[in-house]
């Protein structure tokens, strides 16, 4: 008996568990009875937005978006399975009566079932609203309204109806989950120097913990916000055997360079999705950890008292699979040079996954969920290119607006599948219009950096796959003999648009090492070549279709039921 009921839980969970769509990422129950159930997906690259409506009842199912909260002005969709098939309509609200029919139908039904005592509608539209009647959706919390009826006559739906404001783009999920703790990774009573820009790096152990647990949800914990501009959180190799706290860079603090965590100035929690969680304890590990906090103080002040950090909120309830961060983009390295008086100047950084089963032996696809894109002040737009086959297939993330003061993790809107053998391209775009100097890469603010921090499942033992131009092959290329006179050539060569032009043309055609480096900072560079990027246009305006029999139910329902609040 015991044996069966470990069969029948074991195939429950792996039920579960292959519910799980990754289109369909984020859920939220709309009423407080939880019989009203919303999940979504969106790609802003292609500009779509997927939903997948559960509703317990076996009649009609509505769901829309409202300006305030209530029917006038809303738009809305009104589908079901009634006895002459599905019907599916769009619609918008001029009051507190029967929404009208559109007379573009730009929502798009992609299925509808009705089975035991739930009505099921996935549908699809733009994410920009497509004609006067839809509403736009945007990054800021939105009011969704939602009714339904007990049977498919359309009439009035009583207190079957709410309203729930959510951010749909901009979602992070808070969710209750059982046997919970939290443990705080902070700097301890650490006086601040007077410098510009200084890292400072605390290695330690984190809690011991007797069994696996998974970290679900970090969240930054900022005493001083006008001095923190971000925090890395790396888990360190087992020859890291001692705590330590100095400026970073300094000593052993460079071999912990495995990512686990990572908050940039602006930003809020991260929750991870219900699938995944951050490993730690068990078969983990007893590792050491390095906190690293950038100080930035411009004013140098003096005397201040920091104790910043991260906390971290995990549960002996496993997720399905273990969650990891793989750093990605141009190497932070010596050598890289950005030209002043630039309008647009493009820097690029590649992972060509190709490499990383000559580092691990048991590589596999990548599920990439969320991701927090990197450059200091002079970075503006912020694009990682995904290519398969030799061609580019997919924008994974972009940031057209990136603004150094708000820098976050945010969520794809839908889980990305990263095959090996793919390549990842961050391009960075950057403004120095007002710089006499070049701008080297380098971790001072003033500095630059090209970087994205994806969070992706299941985990490997993978730390970082970047790019670094050949500096012999720049320097040949650009006439130099060696790295003085490559040197004396940047600093005096006279900077304007056509000089800029032909050294973005020069770094981006040269051969790159791609460097895969593993937990236990096993490294391995080969040479490759940077693809072309290209930005992908949206979609055109999605575009439903209305049946010979759909249309008559709705002119039907139109002339026989007046509607009362939604």
């Amino acid at each position: 008996m015991v044996t069966l009921s470990l069969v029948l839980l074991l195939l429950s969970v792996q039920w579960s568990w292959a519910q799980e769509n990754p289109l369909l990422p984020f859920s939220e129950h709309l009423d407080p009875e939880h019989k009203v159930r919303l999940k979504w997906g969106f790609d802003e690259i292609q500009g779509t937005i997927l939903f997948e409506l559960t509703v317990n009842t076996n009649g009609w199912v509505g769901f829309g978006f409202s300006p305030k909260g209530g029917m006038t002005g809303a738009d809305v969709v009104i589908g079901g399975i009634g006895p002459d098939g599905s019907y599916f309509t769009d619609r918008h609200a001029e009051g507190n009566s029967m929404p009208v029919l559109d007379q573009q139908q730009n929502y798009k039904l992609l299925s509808l079932t009705e089975s035991d005592g739930k009505t099921v509608m996935k549908f699809q539209r733009s994410i920009d609203s497509c004609d006067k009647d839809d509403l736009p959706i945007t990054d800021l919390p939105m009011k969704l309204i939602y009714a339904y009826g007990q049977t498919d006559d359309i009439t009035y739906h009583s207190n079957r109806r709410g309203t729930k404001e959510l951010n749909l783009l901009k979602y992070m999920p808070h969710v209750n989950t059982p046997n919970s703790s939290f443990f705080d990774i902070t700097m301890v009573n650490f006086t601040v120097p007077a410098k510009q820009t200084y890292y400072h790096c605390k290695i330690m152990k984190a809690p011991t913990f007797g069994s696996k647990q998974h970290i679900y949800r970090i969240e930054p914990v900022i005493e001083n916000f006008d001095l923190v501009h971000h925090l890395l959180l790396y888990r360190c190799p087992p020859t890291v055997t001692e705590p330590l706290e100095a400026e970073c860079y300094t000593g052993v603090d460079g071999t912990c360079m495995e990512v686990v965590a990572v908050w940039g100035v602006g930003g809020g929690a991260f929750e991870f999705p219900e699938v995944a969680g951050l490993p730690i304890g068990g078969n983990v590990g007893d590792f050491f950890y390095r906190l690293e906090v950038h100080y930035s103080n411009p004013n140098k002040s003096a005397g201040r008292v920091d104790n910043s950090g991260l906390r971290f909120y995990y549960t002996s309830e496993l997720r399905q699979h273990d969650a990891a961060v793989l750093m990605t983009g141009l190497a932070v390295a010596p050598g890289y040079a950005i030209p002043p008086k630039a309008k647009s100047f493009l820097t690029y950084g590649m992972c060509d996954t190709a490499d990383i089963p000559k580092v691990l032996e048991m590589p596999h696809d990548l599920q990439v969920f969320s991701a927090m894109l990197h450059t200091h002040l002079a970075g503006q737009k912020v694009r990682v290119g995904h290519f398969r086959g030799g061609e580019q297939i997919d924008l994974l993330v972009v940031d057209e607006n990136y603004d150094f003061e708000y820098q976050e993790v945010t969520n794809l809107g839908k889980t990305k599948t990263v095959k090996l053998d793919d390549k990842l391209l961050v391009e960075c775009t950057y403004n120095t219009e007002n710089r006499d100097t070049l701008t080297w890469g380098g971790f001072s603010t003033t500095d630059e950096m090209c970087l994205a921090f994806l969070f992706y499942y299941p985990a490997m033992n993978l730390s970082g796959c970047s790019s670094f131009p050949d500096l012999k092959a720049l320097q040949s290329a650009m006439g130099a003999t060696d790295i003085d006179s490559w040197l004396n050539i940047m600093f005096t060569k006279t900077w304007n648009d056509t000089t800029i032009n032909e050294y973005q043309q020069t770094l981006k055609s040269i051969d790159q090492f791609i460097t895969v480096v593993d937990s236990l900072n096993n490294a391995a560079s080969y040479k490759g070549t940077l693809p072309d990027l290209k930005v992908i246009p949206p979609e055109p305006c999605i575009s439903g279709c209305v049946t010979k029999s759909l249309a008559v139910l709705s002119l039907l329902t139109c002339l026989a039921m007046q509607w009362a609040s939604f």
